[in-house]
């Protein structure tokens, strides 16, 4: 089954922030998942300042422009993942965030994690 991560963290987060031993420690585990085939895909999104919103509410469809000064929490990136059950699944989101953990005891957020439907 096929999920879909969301790592969450506050709009205030900088990318600069980030230190070089959880870069080094996500890309060897990141680099080892895509060649198992548990990771079909992932990457960080840039700041909302970059993004939009397309909303409809009303009838009416609106366009906003970043940055999202309303927003508390961003998703930061995703990853998605190949896992044979939910366990396998949380397991493995457990241990990106064990990463963060270790590597930068400072960082607050979560990481979300769906289930893809199947139409199968």
């Amino acid at each position: 089954m096929k999920y879909l991560m969301m790592i969450k963290h506050p709009e205030t987060f900088q990318r600069t922030d980030v230190p070089q031993a959880l870069m080094d420690a996500m890309g060897a585990l990141v680099t080892e998942a895509m060649k198992s085939g548990a990771i079909l895909d992932t990457a960080g999104l840039q700041p909302t300042a970059e993004g939009f919103r397309v909303r409809l509410g009303g009838g009416v469809i609106t366009v906003t422009d970043g940055p999202f000064v309303e927003t508390k929490e961003v998703i930061g990136g995703y990853a998605l993942v190949q896992a044979a059950t939910h366990e396998e699944a949380r397991a493995f989101a457990r241990q990106f965030m064990e990463l963060h953990r270790v590597h930068w005891p400072a960082f607050e957020g979560e990481c979300e994690v769906r289930p893809l439907e199947s139409f199968e």
